[in-house]
């Protein structure tokens, strides 16, 4: 009965109700939609960063962790590689040699990290030749050493395909070594920085130049069947190799579990202060409802309502009123999470500043099902704030006066 009346009241004002369930529904829309956007953005600068720079897990001779310098390390990296793919979690393996060197056209130098890679394998475990804007990756056959840079390394040396580089680093026994490469390809990534650190070149030719044996490497990448699985098989790996440093990417860049934390407190913070303004709102409607049936209140007490009855009528009255904005605004977020989770959005216009930060201008946002039921839950215990200062102005009423007001 106080259900059915509750309800019936809500619509007797069918304007006004209708604004304060719009206000609900556009304000947790906008919440969600960019709690889906922030959290769509750092889901791809995650698989970026593992499918083009640090895969799910790596493995380093412990030494070279603390100075980078290529002469730590990995003996027998064949027979490694073997026992790694034998683990059930394990899609593919790749060994790389390391090194920090200087790269120098005619006109400019730069900074940056070299990669010696066996292209095969390399394949398997980060998308670099999937990014590849112009050339190839070491397809080519050239008489030259080939070498593979970033687009914005390329422009910073002004080194298109077919131009020569130069690359000085300190081979093992801590002489220089210099070495030619001709640029074969050129790749782009989302994250420019990366692009202007990082070039690759053939193992062969870079263990030559720096002095180190085919079966040695500085780093192994491993990539596993889910990103969620790294921490398990590192700790399989773990006992077969104690004496390595083996590194899930969530120990790698702690920087992305830092982001990801941010992000989900950002959405709940921003949650909580969208209904907490929404909350005056509600508290406006419901005390004008309370004033314009003051009369209609008192004769019910005078009959014979008890105090108890009102009470729960105006507090359902209000929770429906928000849970009906609430359901609202749950159904177009959901609906806009699918249609743009699927299609993306292109910040093209923003695209080169949200790649100097790593983040890709292609954004998909998704919100997951307990972000959904935790913004229920808060709309549920925003309704039952919202009603208390309503309700307590309606019990407070004297049905004597009450009836007696115009």
């Amino acid at each position: 009965m106080i259900i059915r009346l509750s309800w019936r009241n809500i619509w007797r004002n069918k304007i006004r109700s209708l604004v304060v369930i719009f206000a609900i529904a556009i304000g947790l829309t906008g919440g969600i939609f960019v709690t889906g956007m922030m959290n769509g953005m750092v889901a791809q600068q995650t698989n970026n960063a593992i499918k083009n720079e640090i895969s799910d897990i790596q493995i380093h001779n412990p030494d070279f962790l603390e100075n980078n310098s290529p002469k730590f390390l990995i003996d027998d990296v064949d027979k490694k590689i073997k026992i790694i793919k034998s683990e059930p979690l394990v899609t593919e393996a790749s060994y790389r040699t390391k090194s920090t060197a200087m790269a120098t056209t005619a006109t400019k130098g730069s900074g940056i990290t070299i990669f010696g890679i066996i292209p095969s394998m390399e394949k398997k475990v980060t998308s670099i030749h999937d990014n590849i804007v112009k050339g190839d990756y070491f397809e080519t056959i050239t008489k030259s050493q080939p070498i593979v840079v970033g687009e914005k390394l390329a422009h910073k040396l002004s080194a298109d395909v077919g131009k020569k580089i130069v690359v000085t680093a300190q081979a093992l026994n801590g002489e220089m070594s210099w070495s030619l490469f001709r640029v074969v390809g050129i790749f782009k990534t989302n994250d420019t920085r990366f692009d202007e650190m990082n070039v690759f070149v053939k193992k062969t030719d870079l263990d030559k130049a720096l002095g180190i044996d085919l079966n040695q490497a500085n780093e192994i990448a491993i990539r596993t069947v889910n990103q969620n699985d790294a921490i398990a098989v590192t700790k399989n790996i773990q006992a077969n190799f104690p004496k390595l440093s083996i590194q899930s990417w969530r120990e790698i860049k702690p920087s992305l579990i830092v982001m990801m934390t941010m992000m989900d407190q950002f959405g709940y913070w921003l949650m909580i202060i969208i209904l907490f303004a929404l909350i005056f709102g509600i508290i406006n409607t419901m005390l004008m409802v309370i004033m314009e049936r003051k009369k209609e209140i008192g004769m019910l007490m005078s009959v014979g309502m008890n105090k108890k009855r009102v009470f729960w009528m105006i507090m359902l009255e209000t929770t429906m009123l928000s849970m009906v904005g609430a359901a609202t605004g749950l159904a177009i977020s959901i609906s806009l999470m699918e249609l743009f989770g699927f299609t993306g959005i292109n910040f093209a216009s923003w695209a080169e500043g949200m790649e100097a930060m790593g983040y890709s201008s292609f954004v998909y946002p998704f919100v997951t099902t307990d972000f959904y039921v935790t913004v229920t839950i808060l709309v549920i215990i925003t309704a039952l704030i919202a009603s208390i200062w309503p309700t307590r102005k309606a019990l407070k009423l004297n049905p004597a006066e009450a009836v007696r007001a115009d």
